[in-house]
């Protein structure tokens, strides 16, 4: 299978390329006149004390050509001023281009890496690191061009000082292991506290996200002062180790101005010396007191290598957002409508049957059967046939969801139930492949979902969430947002469909209203993107818990549209309500992330346990029960020829005997309705168990 990641995304060999040195390389052509222009400036720093030496010495001899040399002296004034001008301007652009570029390839990465991005690091340590620290990292390659011309300059010096005199330069390299071990003490120590204070930094920002996206709750329960206490709490250590980074430049700093003073007095006492015995010439030594404290200037190679020990940790807090691998598509297109594959049945000795399917033997009730038990092939498989084959999720070192084996034919609804922490959420991520399973397949139409190409995987599936995203400049753009783009009358026959459109011409200017100008409550929201997912064609609609800010009465008719025979595909949602569950094909009862039963709601109604999933009991329960019984049979009667080429077990709830027998199995936790579904009662004899996700 080729693997292929999302547009634009690094790969996992990308992803191995140290971040600095690719952030360096991309800056390359910058990079490099950044530091032709630095190494000019510090040239010409280097040529002026030779050109003053040279203008006394030939001013004091009363030579004409002195005057020349004043000139160049100027020329050379002005060249510098030039240059570090030029290497500001640079050093700019260079660290805003390198910054964006930093940005621009995260924010790939993290979109490419999907939930598990922001399940790994939390948004608002997310946020820092694309921000702040993005930043930071960004100033690595004009700091590497500055720094080479800062050790340009003390290397010309000491070289400049031994073409004056071999002894001027000896004197200085005596103390210059001095001057490295100063330099090896900040780098060691600098590093240590830039880590510390980088991630007390993302500590807060988490903090902060989290409190802003609950401060209604945070409103509502007076606890705004223990909120900003609570987000603040890593600041003494954010305050503690930026006092540390700077005592730690400090010292450094001071042990420099104590140790280069004493290497230029040397320097200029020895030229002194020299002068005496007229080795040197009175230009030399101004020359040679002028290149002592240029060798000397450890304070720019304190910044810049305190620049670059802060881009080198922010690049490694950026580099572990690239050891999250990317998710990773395949290059096969699904088949053609009505080219999925057969299924063969055999009958059972036992009474029952036995299905092989794709995913292997499972246990069947006879509904999927010909009355005189022979063989029997399914229809080919429609558009949306949804495998979940032995599916376990692992979260934090506990099953989530367990050996899940689910079969829903092509053009089904899917109701999935359960309590709180039951997986639900889960089961449809990984339907969409919003997630990965840890152990076991997903399939659609027959296709495993890693092999699928990315654009058809994402055409074949669309999602509504609980608190859907408004992304997109305008309403418009909001409902059409998503490859490819639906047209306009598609947009609005969407809204129609998912009661959006009343409200969306209300509105200042319509569907043109930008989003942020739009006052729209939780359902309307959720309204918008129920149309979004309504805007497109698609094998399968994954709907997780989007219906549930809506009122009953928009509930209803919503249920209506997406249940109508000519919507196409299948339909997976996540059902809280008992009217939800009752029009849908088929019921799925998840229990601490096991399929406790499977069936329809009518015959799951008659489950111990069913009724208290959505909070009815006694005469209530009993008349909950019947609506949905009743809304059931609707329901069938109103897909029955639409399914008519679903495989055989579809239209089994349409015959009063094996009603009869489907529901006597559900009782024992293995009933079917609608959907041919392969499930076991692993979790009747558990009692309760909890769940990782909803």
């Amino acid at each position: 299978m080729t693997t292929l990641t999302e547009a634009g995304a690094p790969g996992p060999a990308a992803a191995s390329v140290p971040l600095l040195r690719s952030t360096v390389r991309h800056s390359g052509p910058r990079c490099t006149a950044l530091a032709l222009v630095a190494v000019a400036a510090a040239g010409a720093n280097l040529l002026l004390p030779v050109a003053l030496g040279r203008a006394l010495d030939l001013l004091l001899a009363g030579d004409p050509g002195g005057s020349r040399w004043v000139l160049w002296c100027t020329a050379l004034i002005l060249a510098v001023a030039v240059l570090d001008a030029v290497e500001t301007v640079l050093g700019g652009t260079t660290n805003a281009r390198a910054t964006a570029w930093l940005r621009h390839r995260l924010l790939r990465h993290v979109l490419a890496v999907g939930p598990r991005a922001v399940g790994r690091f939390g948004p608002g340590d997310l946020v820092a690191r694309l921000v702040g620290i993005a930043a930071q990292a960004g100033t690595a390659p004009a700091t590497v061009a500055a720094l080479l011309a800062a050790v340009a300059g003390p290397l010309g010096a000491v070289v400049a000082l031994g073409l004056i005199n071999l002894w001027l330069a000896v004197v200085f390299l005596v103390g210059a292991p001095l001057l490295a071990l100063v330099l090896r003490t900040l780098a060691r120590d600098t590093s240590e506290c830039v880590t510390r204070y980088q991630r007390a930094q993302g500590r807060i920002a988490g903090g902060l996200a989290e409190a802003v996206a609950g401060s209604r709750t945070i409103a509502a329960a007076g606890t705004a002062d223990r909120t900003v206490a609570r987000v603040l709490r890593p600041l003494p250590e954010l305050s503690r180790e930026g006092h540390r980074m700077w005592r730690v430049q400090g010292r450094a700093a001071a042990r420099a101005a104590a140790v280069a003073p004493l290497l230029q007095l040397a320097v200029v006492a020895t030229a002194g010396v020299l002068l005496t015995q007229r080795h040197v010439s009175v230009g030399e030594l101004l020359a040679a007191s002028r290149y002592a404290v240029l060798a000397a200037g450890i304070g720019v190679l304190v910044g810049q290598l305190s620049g670059l020990i802060r881009a080198r940790a922010a690049t490694e807090r950026l580099d572990e957002m690239e050891t999250e691998p990317p998710t990773t598509y395949g290059d096969r297109l699904l088949p053609p409508s009505g080219q999925g594959r057969p299924e063969l049945r055999r009958p059972s000795r036992r009474g029952r049957s036995e299905l092989d399917g794709p995913c292997g033997p499972g246990r069947l009730e006879p509904d999927g059967f010909s009355e005189h038990g022979r063989l029997e092939l399914d229809a080919p498989s429609g558009q949306g046939r949804l495998e979940l084959c032995s599916v376990t999720v692992r979260r934090g070192g506990r099953a989530v969801l367990d050996g899940v084996d689910l079969v829903v034919p092509a053009g089904t609804t899917l109701a999935v139930v359960g309590r709180s922490g039951a997986g639900k959420s889960l089961l449809a991520a990984v339907a969409g492949r919003l997630t990965d399973p840890d152990e076991g397949e997903v399939r659609l139409d027959g296709v495993p979902l890693p092999e699928l190409d990315r654009r058809e995987l994402r055409r074949a599936i669309v999602h509504a969430f609980e608190r859907p995203a408004l992304l997109g400049d305008s309403i418009e753009d909001t409902i059409a947002f998503g490859v490819p783009r639906p047209a306009p009358a598609r947009v609005r026959e969407a809204a129609r469909a998912a009661h959006a459109d009343t409200f969306v011409r209300l509105l200042p200017d319509g569907y043109a209203t930008p989003c942020a100008d739009a006052p729209l409550s939780g359902g309307e929201v959720q309204r918008l993107g129920l149309a979004r997912a309504f805007a497109r064609d698609s094998r399968l609609l994954v709907l997780d818990d989007a219906l549930s800010s809506l009122d009953t009465v928009t509930e209803h008719h919503i249920t209506d549209a997406l249940l109508r025979p000519t919507i196409g595909g299948s339909r997976l949602i996540i059902a809280h309500r008992a009217a939800t569950a009752a029009r849908a094909d088929t019921v799925v009862w998840l229990d601490g992330g096991r399929v406790r039963a499977v069936g329809s709601h009518a015959e799951l109604w008659r489950v111990a346990g069913y009724q208290e999933l959505f909070g009815a009991g006694g005469d209530a329960g009993a008349e909950v029960g019947a609506c949905a019984s009743a809304d059931t049979g609707g329901a069938s009667d109103r897909r029955r020829e639409p399914e008519s080429s679903a495989p055989a077990s579809a239209d089994a709830g349409n015959q009063p005997d094996r009603r009869r027998e489907a529901e006597g199995s559900t009782r024992a936790g293995t009933g079917m309705g609608g959907a041919e579904v392969v499930a076991r009662d692993d979790t009747a004899s558990q009692g309760p168990s909890g769940g990782g996700g909803r």
